[in-house]
């Protein structure tokens, strides 16, 4: 493993150790040629994705991608990292099981649904870019059709519980 500080090819592992609920494999290194210490993670990657875009390009899936896109939606929010990086995970898991081509709709569709249920407020950011939003009425919709799937909520045309009596 290359030394991200000196460059050299040279390093010990100094600890290992399971992390993101055993789908990843954190080791602790020491470069020889410094002496400096760094972290590199291990995954198991399926396969190697293709994303079509939708203009038709063709790119190769960048997890660091997907996770900056979702880490910017929550972005000043209590969401411990590890539940994002979970979240992360088990979207890549998702796609790589669906074969080697995946469209980039597909890889919206599955950080909506995700984020949707991690928290409401990141689920609007992200999708107030990914639907392009262009009026106050479709942030209004889609907090809207948040709203209703909170139990207990009540949604803004439909008056409190207690206020119906």
């Amino acid at each position: 493993m290359r030394c991200p500080f000196c460059g050299d090819l040279d390093s010990q592992v100094k600890d290992s150790r399971s992390s993101e609920d055993g789908a990843a494999i954190r080791r602790r290194r020491q470069c020889e040629g410094c002496g400096a210490r760094f972290t590199t993670f291990e995954r198991v990657q399926l396969r190697d994705l293709t994303v079509v875009k939708k203009s038709g390009r063709r790119e190769a899936f960048d997890r660091a991608k997907l996770a900056r896109s979702i880490g910017f939606a929550c972005r000043k929010r209590d969401i411990a990292p590890e539940r994002i990086e979970r979240l992360v995970s088990g979207i890549q898991r998702q796609l790589e099981t669906r074969g080697d081509e995946v469209r980039a709709e597909e890889i919206g569709e599955a950080v909506m649904e995700g984020l949707k249920t991690l928290d409401h407020v990141a689920y609007i950011r992200f999708a107030s870019i990914y639907k392009d939003f262009n009026e106050a009425s479709d942030f209004a919709e889609i907090a809207e059709e948040v709203g209703e799937e909170r139990p207990g909520i009540p949604s803004p045309q439909q008056p409190p519980a207690d206020k119906l009596l």
